[in-house]
């Protein structure tokens, strides 16, 4: 038992212990709303750079990269984005979409592909409902760098957290687990 009161910096460790803890309660009750794979991909309905509403129901039987990433014209938004644009023939010669996510708006966007020549839907998530749903929205508000390749079926059949030193190269991988998938037995 206490026989005195505890110290003034002593209360200060205990509530930052505190508000250390509800953070990564936070933190975890976010990811465990995050699908998994072998999970059916929440659905998408956005509209992208050219104001067209994109489902994801739209690519049923194809295979699908839905990456999101934090903003339009930033250093490492731009280095994916164009990566993914670069081996857009081997995509589609895969048989696969790809759907880029941010939570910027539809001019965002647009200005994004036009600037990059971006041949592939930018969807705007501004009301940051599908963000959500995919577990991805940081605490910034703005999407985190993640991807998930969906089956034709519409399952998760990979999911990528894309770190700074991750994003040359990362189309690349996306594309090699679509055709190992693909070749795999029972598989796409």
């Amino acid at each position: 038992m206490f026989a005195r009161s505890a110290s003034f910096p002593t209360l200060r460790l205990l509530a930052a212990g505190l508000l250390l803890a509800a953070a990564t309660l936070a933190a975890s009750a976010a990811n465990a709303d995050k699908p998994r794979v072998g999970d059916a991909a929440p659905a998408i309905s956005l509209n992208d750079q050219s104001g067209k509403t994109v489902n994801l129901s739209d690519y049923q039987g194809k295979w699908v990269v839905v990456y999101f990433y934090p903003k339009d014209e930033t250093p490492g938004c731009t280095t994916q984005a164009c990566e993914f644009r670069d081996n857009i023939f081997a995509y589609r010669r895969a048989g696969a979409q790809i759907l880029g996510i941010s939570v910027d708006d539809v001019e965002s966007h647009r200005k994004f592909a036009e600037n990059h020549g971006l041949p592939f839907p930018l969807l705007a998530d501004s009301a940051q409902e599908t963000t959500r749903r995919y577990g991805v929205l940081s605490q910034s508000g703005m999407a985190s760098r993640e991807t998930f390749l969906i089956d034709p079926s519409g399952r998760i059949a990979r999911h990528y957290v894309v770190g700074r030193n991750d994003l040359e190269g990362h189309s690349k991988v996306v594309l090699a687990d679509i055709e190992s998938l693909k070749a795999a037995p029972n598989k796409g």
